[in-house]
């Protein structure tokens, strides 16, 4: 069974939210990426929370993922269920992730069979 394992969420100021996820709810830093580490990744040992710089975007929830067994096969299925196809491949530039697919009102869905840190 697919389990979720990422939130991805857009915000203007990634320390000041990260903060609000650390202070609230213990949260704990596992991980930062982008150029001047703008982007942090929080975890409650379970589910990672990306909060990533909007850059423009609107501010709010981007993406979620799931850990699969066959990245393959549920993009397969997802896509026989009514998503469309987003990338088979991801580039291994630091992104958990290794492919995705649109859900039918246009989230994205990440699908990775290595799942997240945590």
């Amino acid at each position: 069974m697919a389990k979720i394992r990422h939130i991805a969420v857009l915000t203007k100021d990634p320390p000041k939210l990260a903060e609000f996820y650390r202070s609230s709810f213990g949260m704990k830093e596992v991980a930062r990426s982008g150029k001047q580490r703008e982007a942090i990744y929080l975890s409650d040992g379970y589910i990672n929370l990306a909060i990533l710089p909007a850059l423009g975007r609107p501010e709010g929830i981007y993406h979620f993922g799931f850990e699969v067994e066959n990245v393959q096969q549920a993009m397969r299925a997802a896509i026989e269920a009514g998503a469309t196809k987003g990338t088979d491949s991801l580039p291994k530039d630091g992104r958990f992730a290794e492919a995705f697919v649109r859900d039918p009102v246009g989230t994205r869905v990440d699908l990775s069979e290595q799942g997240w840190k945590s």
